[in-house]
């Protein structure tokens, strides 16, 4: 087996070397983040089993079966690299839980919550609509996997943005088990002063270490997550390295910001990705999955490349489901309201009510004070 070498296109521009933090990361292609212990390559490769003329030819059928090759970085469920030997790479958080296979689909290591979600959503003719298809589960090198759709397939050389939903991301009963046997962290108070050395408490201070809840709740409020219900949790430029550093993008402006420059000010791109998030917004609102369930660290995930002919594609799907929970029938939800604890709101549709707001006025929101836009307007 040979190896591949990790492709780097990154391109420092004079104006990238002028922005620093992760408003900086998309023209630096920046993979510092200190909320992630560690970034790792993980490379996976099949072996060549051919010779001769009919090998060549069964080459040149698997090539033209996958179409070009897709060079993409794996920070969440469907952005992956898929050559004839399937080289891919994994950052922080998902080593190991991915693998590719046949026929434009991946598999993910299953985990019963989101399996039995998946197998929910089969009979949800609404949320079918908006994520990627289930085929059912798969044993593969003793492990239990789920086969899914292969979200990358259609585009030639797609930018990935993924977009964490809803106004936190950890769940109520985390938060409860969290202060039942409540440790102080020094790991996580080393992430937080790393970002912010004046954040924790006197008392912190001097013990070198802070509560996972305290922790939990700070993160939240650093990023949009709180404020707007959705942050940036990571962009995959065609051209460039991927990025994780989005933690402290925080306003509107910021948001806009980064989000301009991942669709290279592209008007035609705009309203496609516009129009597909108001067509997720209204199936959700009729989906009985999406009412009775407590939607937590769901992703919506934004696809789009320019192919050298023809128009831009563009497309946006929900993924990842391994914290989506069932509601007692004594509950229930509108996904809007303000989360106290207690009530289960997560806050989804108020996110993406917001998301379509701003991308309705991405290209009226000014950059943030001290930043300028690569082009004056979308084009």
């Amino acid at each position: 087996m040979t190896s591949v070498p990790l492709p780097n296109h990154t391109q420092e521009s004079a104006e990238s070397r002028d922005l620093v933090g992760p408003l900086g990361a998309i023209a630096q292609g920046s993979v510092d983040d200190p909320f992630d212990d560690i970034w790792r390559d993980s490379w996976s490769e099949d072996e060549e089993n051919e010779s001769g003329k009919g090998g060549k030819k069964k080459q040149l059928r698997a090539s033209k079966s996958w179409g070009l090759i897709k060079q993409v970085v794996h920070w969440s469920p469907f952005v992956q690299v898929y050559k004839k030997k399937y080289p891919w790479v994994q950052l922080a958080g998902h080593n190991g839980a991915f693998k590719p296979c046949d026929n434009g689909t991946i598999l993910k290591k299953l985990t019963p919550k989101e399996f039995t979600c998946l197998t929910d959503i089969l009979n949800d003719e609404h949320m079918l609509e908006i994520t990627p298809k289930f085929h059912g589960k798969v044993e593969k090198d003793g492990e239990e996997y789920v086969k899914l759709q292969d979200l990358l397939a259609e585009f030639d050389n797609p930018s990935v943005c993924d977009i964490k939903m809803g106004t936190r991301t950890y769940l109520e009963e985390e938060l409860a088990k969290a202060r039942e046997k409540l440790v102080m962290r020094k790991d996580m108070y080393e992430k937080m002063v790393k970002v912010d050395d004046k954040e924790p408490t006197e008392e912190e201070h001097q013990l070198r270490a802070v509560s996972k809840p305290r922790y939990m709740q700070w993160r939240e409020k650093l990023s949009s997550t709180a404020t707007l219900g959705f942050r940036i949790d990571g962009i995959k430029q065609a051209d460039r390295d991927p990025d994780k550093n989005f933690k402290t993008v925080r306003s509107e402006q910021e948001v806009a910001y980064v989000l301009r420059k991942h669709i290279d000010y592209k008007e035609e791109t705009r309203l496609k990705l516009l129009e597909r998030l108001k067509e997720i917004r209204g199936t959700l609102e009729k989906s009985h999955f999406f009412k009775r369930h407590e939607v937590i660290g769901s992703s919506l995930l934004l696809v789009h490349d320019q192919p050298t002919e023809g128009l831009a594609k563009a497309n946006v799907w929900m993924i990842d489901f391994g914290k989506t929970t069932p509601l007692l029938e004594s509950e229930t939800v509108n996904h809007r309201n303000s989360w106290v604890e207690g009530n289960r709101e997560d806050g989804f549709l108020f996110g993406l009510d917001n998301l379509v707001n701003l991308f309705e006025n991405l290209d009226t929101i000014p950059p943030p004070d001290g930043l300028q836009d690569g082009q004056q307007s979308m084009s």
